[in-house]
């Protein structure tokens, strides 16, 4: 029952992360906002299926390859946007 609800405030947190990344960066557009609001984004679905996989699914379906998928797209895309900062 905790699990669940941790997984649920997790997702809920990086969707705000990047709900807050994504007016700033309205307001001010920079390089490193927009990657880091992409990088949240693909952390709060990475969080979804989190708890679709743990919690909805049956135990014979695994989604630990697509968790992996989106986290390794959330971290490239954050070092995308450091890289551009840099030049």
């Amino acid at each position: 029952m905790i699990g669940q609800i941790v997984y649920g405030l997790c997702s809920l947190t990086c969707l705000l992360c990047a709900v807050l990344l994504y007016r700033q960066y309205r307001r001010n557009p920079t390089p490193l906002l927009f990657w880091s609001m992409w990088c949240f984004i693909c952390f709060s679905l990475n969080n979804i299926l989190l708890f679709v996989d743990l919690v909805v699914l049956p135990t014979s379906i695994n989604l630990a390859n697509a968790r992996s998928g989106l986290m390794l797209a959330g971290m490239a895309m954050l070092i995308v946007g450091l890289i551009h900062e840099k030049n």
